[in-house]
């Protein structure tokens, strides 16, 4: 680490007692600076909300879109940014696939928001990343969807064939109690991933319906595997 870096650690350390001023933040910034200290400055920024967003506007405009900066701007969460965010994705041709994710992930938060064919988009991406940045995108849209639309969106991270995908989407899908859900949950109980089974049976316990506790009584006595017949007894007692 560079001596200054060195001295610019050191007041941070004692930000709590002497706050750190916008505008210092703005001009110590650069992008030759460590990785890590570039992110511990633009976090700062995106906790000033309404006072940091104007300043990362000014370094987005001098340095362009370091994904540091993007990351601020989605912490700030004010509505300028939101548009600032969305207008960027829709020139995402431009940009390669890391900056993509960078945006994306700045977005989510803003998953009720954010343009539906963008979650689209992203939920159909055939990268793991991206998929699991739509995921995060739809975790704060679900609340306006039905379970059907809902599940329709999950489809294409539910026949993934990336168990972390999968198991994204699962654990999204058990804030749900919708029978549909909870009998699509059962299916995946019984993938030949063993990791994707137990987290839809895990899934089905939280649910604690009685469709859900009807699959997983189904699932106790039908599965092959003696490990998940055994979890599905568990989560059903675990309801009682």
């Amino acid at each position: 680490m560079h001596v200054d870096e060195s001295v610019l650690w050191e007041r941070f350390a004692q930000s709590r007692r002497a706050p750190l001023e916008p505008s210092w933040l703005e001009e110590i910034y650069s992008p030759s600076l460590s990785i890590d200290l570039r992110r511990a400055i633009c976090e700062k920024l995106g906790m000033l909300a309404a006072k940091g967003w104007p300043i990362i506007q000014l370094l987005l405009e001098k340095h362009g879109l370091e994904p540091d900066l993007v990351m601020a701007a989605g912490l700030c969460h004010q509505p300028e940014s939101r548009d600032w965010l969305v207008k960027q994705l829709h020139h995402d041709e431009q940009h390669d696939d890391n900056l993509q994710l960078s945006l994306v992930e700045a977005l989510s938060c803003w998953g009720a928001d954010v343009p539906e064919n963008i979650v689209v988009d992203y939920l159909n991406h055939p990268a793991q990343q991206q998929r699991l940045a739509g995921l995060q995108l739809l975790i704060f849209r679900a609340y306006t969807l039905n379970d059907q639309p809902l599940l329709d969106l999950c489809e294409p991270a539910l026949q993934d064939f990336r168990d972390p995908v999968v198991i994204a989407a699962i654990r999204l899908l058990q804030r749900r109690d919708g029978a549909t859900i909870a009998e699509r949950l059962s299916q995946l109980s019984k993938t030949d991933s063993q990791p994707v089974s137990e987290a839809a049976i895990r899934a089905l316990g939280c649910i604690g319906t009685a469709t859900s506790q009807r699959c997983l009584h189904e699932l106790s006595q039908s599965l092959k595997d003696e490990k998940r017949r055994k979890m599905a007894r568990q989560q059903i007692a675990q309801q009682f």
